[in-house]
């Protein structure tokens, strides 16, 4: 049947001993079915029920207004009231439009849902438009705005010509398209309605933290949003997999803020298992992370995110020099430190938000920057002032690597391999590409970085340890391999790769190191993002074949909506930690980009 325009829904009371939709709270789901809405500016989680469960607004990390996911109060969900039903979807190619579909007895219904782009720090729109495919669908809403994680409900609320507005705490709110709700004493928003078949109906909420009076214009908003994504997102036809590709660069763009810092996830204080304590605030913008993000956009070619992920850190660099931190807001601001706001959290987890890794010093976010701007000046994109934070970081190298330091992974302070070997990679880099009076200085202190490194940190069996004190593994190594620090054929190298594989591998998945004498897999998941470390370890090692066996493995680990999280339950098939982790998407582009080039030789 041919779609018809969009029509007025009618008010429908429902079914006789149909719920109360202002009732139907959202459950927790695995982290596997949600799906993210993103602009740069913020993001949203929306899981099967239709239910956006999690939003913080207006910017990434103020405050939740919908805090479902952590078992607080606020949430908007806008679905079938037929609960007999399946639940299935799909981002539209290149963008983070989602598609949420439901079949069921009564017929088919798909909502297209986004946070409209082009974005601003200081309002969230989020677009959601119902299709009736095939049979009337009848819809349940129900909308609860609760600023400061639960705090404040929404009052203030009018109704006029099709549009509600209120006020919730700090916040501005408009929702146009809410037809047949009415409010209850707590400020929710409820009620069903009803949309032909072959019709459509828009619904728009707006969170401001001022008043705004311009037409919440659904048409206009959704070709904006649109054409945003069709600006952004190159095709990567010349990647392995050309929608995977686009899928993580759509991914990346919609985490990063149009001040430049991106995000590592959307989310805080996901538990990476059960118990554990080891629940986090990813909703800042790590140094590192950004510079993988732009090293894999890079990789493809010089795209506008390879521009915002060396400006962030060049002007990151400049202000902080050798004190530079591991991470900042995504406005280039001091993370907060931690603290509890006092909800139930995700089931397994806390509610914890700030990090307490904001003060670390982590030696190879320097090597990183090298990198990254060593990569912009191949591609002629590095100007005077990346130069210059180039020098300021060599110097701060230079000054500083002897110190031990957290590492990759964030842990008590020690003279860690890994990051030794990702400075001699930057340095390296940085001397090639950039040249100049200072070139022969950085390649000798690489030399000698090296060199002192090999003599604490090489095992008299030839490949190489953790660090200095500890003969374990660490799958971080593929990175610095990858990158550059020794000879792609080098047989510590090589040795190395065979090791990690032959220790921290279960199941075609690759763990980060094994912690004391706990089996693998029992003391946390798998790395997604090692996995792709090993990609492009084995591929710039001249396997290939090795290579491929990674990479479709890893693939395996995306959830329902192709996102990845930070880790991967290998016995249970669920994913683990923050979520969608920024890094692993990174690796992801990175991988599809390499494998699709000839092998090297």
């Amino acid at each position: 049947m041919a779609e018809q325009p969009p029509a007025s829904p009618a008010a429908w009371p429902g079914p006789p001993g149909s719920p109360d939709p202002a009732r139907s709270l959202a459950r927790p789901w695995a982290l596997r079915n949600y799906a993210l809405l993103a602009d740069g500016e913020r993001g949203a989680l929306v899981d099967p029920d239709g239910a956006v469960v999690w939003l913080c607004a207006p910017r990434w990390d103020d405050e939740a207004v919908f805090s479902r996911l952590l078992g607080g109060r606020g949430g908007y969900r806008l679905a079938p009231e037929d609960d007999w039903r399946v639940w299935g979807g799909y981002y539209q190619d290149g963008t983070l439009i989602w598609v949420s579909r439901w079949v069921s007895g009564s017929g088919i219904v798909e909502s297209e849902e986004a946070l409209a782009r082009p974005a601003g720090p200081g309002r969230a729109v989020l677009l959601r438009r119902v299709h009736a495919r095939r049979g009337d669908a009848a819809m349940s809403v129900r909308l609860d705005v609760r600023p400061g994680f639960g705090r404040h409900r929404l009052t203030e609320l009018r109704e006029r010509d099709g549009c509600w507005t209120g006020r919730a705490g700090p916040l501005h709110v408009r929702v146009h398209g809410l037809t047949g709700v009415r409010p209850d004493a707590e400020g929710e928003l409820a009620g069903r309605f009803l949309v032909p078949e072959g019709r459509t109906h828009d619904v728009v909420l707006e969170i401001a933290d001022r008043e705004h009076t311009d037409p919440l214009d659904p048409g206009a908003l959704w070709a904006a949003t649109r054409h945003a994504w069709d600006r952004d997102v190159p095709s990567c036809d010349d990647t392995e997999e050309p929608r995977d590709a686009r899928q993580a660069y759509a991914l990346l763009r919609g985490l990063t803020s149009g001040a430049g810092g991106m995000v590592a996830a959307a989310t805080t204080a996901l538990p990476e298992r059960a118990q554990a304590g080891r629940n986090y605030d990813y909703r800042y913008a790590w140094i590192r992370d950004q510079c993988y993000a732009g090293l894999a956009v890079a990789a493809h070619g010089p795209h506008p995110l390879l521009d915002t992920a060396v400006r962030f850190t060049t002007e990151r660099v400049l202000a902080d020099g050798p004190e530079l931190r591991p991470l900042y807001t995504v406005r280039g601001g001091h993370a907060p430190p931690e603290k509890a706001v006092g909800l139930p959290g995700y089931p397994g987890g806390s509610d914890r938000v700030g990090n307490r890794a904001r003060h670390q010093f982590q030696l190879d976010a320097f090597g990183e920057v090298l990198q990254l701007h060593a990569a912009a000046a191949r591609l002629g994109r590095l100007d005077a002032e990346g130069r210059r934070a180039c020098e300021v970081a060599a110097k701060a190298v230079m000054d500083r690597w002897r110190e031990p330091d957290a590492g990759v992974w964030e842990l008590e302070e020690r003279w860690w391999t890994h990051s030794r070997l990702s400075v001699v990679a930057g340095l390296r880099a940085a001397a090639d590409a950039l040249g100049g009076t200072a070139a022969d200085d950085w390649r000798a202190a690489a030399d000698h970085i090296l060199r002192e490194t090999r003599r604490r940190c090489l095992h008299p069996d030839g490949h190489w340890q953790r660090a200095e004190d500890d003969e374990g593994m660490e799958a971080a190594l593929l990175m610095a391999f990858a990158r550059g620090a020794l000879e792609p054929r080098d047989p510590t190298a090589v040795r190395t790769r065979q090791e990690i594989r032959d220790r921290l591998a279960k199941e075609g998945y690759l763990y980060r190191f094994q912690h004391g004498d706990t089996p693998l897999g029992q003391a946390e998941g798998a790395f997604t993002l090692c996995g792709f470390m090993m990609v492009l370890a084995a591929d710039s090692q001249g396997d290939r074949s090795e290579a491929l066996r990674w990479w479709e493995r890893i693939r395996s680990a995306a959830g329902t909506p192709g996102l990845f999280a930070e880790e991967y339950d290998v016995l249970q098939r669920q994913l683990r930690g923050n979520f969608p982790q920024a890094f692993v998407h990174a690796l992801l582009l990175e991988s599809g980009v390499r494998l699709a080039r000839p092998p090297r030789s």
